[in-house]
């Protein structure tokens, strides 16, 4: 297969900011909310993320596509992002384990683009005004009819995704080495290497749909319950919240991630809130109260959790904290769940402590999974 015939492209802005470029992936029309990635690598990783479901990517780093598209890092079975741009493609991939260059696997699944335009200029409009709605087209060069297509495409607040994404079926993921414990994962966007990584330290993961029970999670009779990254807005969830308020009250041992970590808010009673242009990257600092310590670790977040950033929250299953803050902008990173004797029951974190892709800094929080069922956290 061939890039891309080299043509011109429009992206519009739903506030009418309009950028010109050259198509890039496959040619035609789409539309999604524009957010930015910070991430200067893993980008096979970043287009294969089911919370970026209905979002239009830029990336930030302004050479893309240099280490090509291999079959080893997808994250998922296919591109979930509705659009992606960037500035300075690479005109030929190279690296070892290269099988083919991005613009093909782009053109290969139907995932228009724009390339050539200033992403930085983009970045500051979107740091300034907020994620907004956006299209993208190769197809189309009115850019007021574009703009008005726009304004007609479908909001992200509001929006209930997790089950646009979700495995349709029940599978297992079996433990290496030793079984210790079994686990069952809520898919609400699961990313591959999430289960891998518990299935490292010796656990059993049973992936079940977004739209299981909680009969169907206490048939497995599990050791623990696992929440997922995903997209949309958790204040449009409600099934999966209710199970998690159920689990707790069963005292089922919690650990969630990202959407996870929102849903857990929202099971404990607290709202959430969209960020003006969220955490989206490899790059990002975050302090782990619990520790002391200080993190660099993978987001992906538009939406967020409303804590109090300091005291003890009393609720029906325990007392809450916050016990991860994102020290560029004091946003909740994670919470705590601990009985009336101080013990852990559940907790979780904003971010994606599996690290694809991304640093490493946060893999203790699987540990701490394990410590959590084997009652010693």
């Amino acid at each position: 297969m061939t890039a891309t015939p080299t043509g011109e492209a429009l992206l519009v802005l739903e506030d009418g900011r309009v950028f010109r470029g050259e198509a890039y992936g496959a040619t035609g029309e789409t539309f999604g909310e524009a957010v930015f990635n910070t991430g200067m690598t893993g980008y096979q990783e970043t287009l294969t993320d089911p919370s970026y479901h209905r979002q239009i990517v830029v990336m930030t780093a302004p050479h893309i596509g240099n280490t090509g598209v291999n079959d080893e890092d997808p994250e998922s079975t296919r591109i979930w992002v509705s659009g992606y741009v960037v500035r300075d493609p690479a005109r030929r991939a190279s690296n070892w384990r290269s099988e083919r260059s991005l613009d093909d696997e782009l053109v290969a699944q139907g995932i228009v683009g724009i390339s050539g335009i200033d992403t930085r200029a983009l970045t500051r409009h979107l740091r300034e005004r907020g994620a907004m709605r956006a299209g993208i087209s190769s197809t189309e060069t009115d850019q007021t009819a574009l703009l008005e297509r726009v304004k007609a495409s479908a909001q992200m607040a509001g929006a209930e995704l997790a089950g646009e994404v979700s495995t349709g079926e029940a599978y297992v993921v079996p433990a290496q080495g030793e079984k210790r414990h079994t686990v069952v994962a809520l898919d609400l966007g699961i990313k591959a290497m999430t289960p891998y990584r518990m299935a490292e330290r010796g656990i059993e993961v049973h992936v079940l749909p977004a739209t299981a029970t909680l009969e169907e999670v206490q048939a497995v009779a599990p050791d623990g319950l696992f929440f997922s990254n995903g997209p949309g807005d958790p204040a449009a969830t409600t099934g999966q919240v209710e199970l998690l308020r159920g689990a707790l009250a069963a005292g089922i041992p919690y650990f969630g991630i990202c959407f996870g970590n929102q849903l857990f808010g929202r099971a404990l009673g607290f709202g959430t809130y969209k960020l003006k242009y969220g955490h989206r990257g490899i790059n990002q600092p975050v302090m782990d109260r619990t520790t002391g310590k200080v993190e660099v670790t993978a987001h992906n977040h538009g939406f967020a959790v409303d804590a109090p950033l300091e005291g003890s929250t009393a609720t029906p299953y325990g007392e809450a904290t916050v016990s991860h803050v994102c020290l560029n902008d004091d946003v909740v990173e994670g919470l705590e769940l601990r009985d009336a004797d101080g013990a852990l029951k559940a907790f979780s974190v904003q971010y994606h402590p599996e690290a694809a892709a991304g640093p490493h800094d946060a893999a203790y929080l699987f540990d701490r999974f394990v410590q959590l069922m084997d009652g010693k956290a």
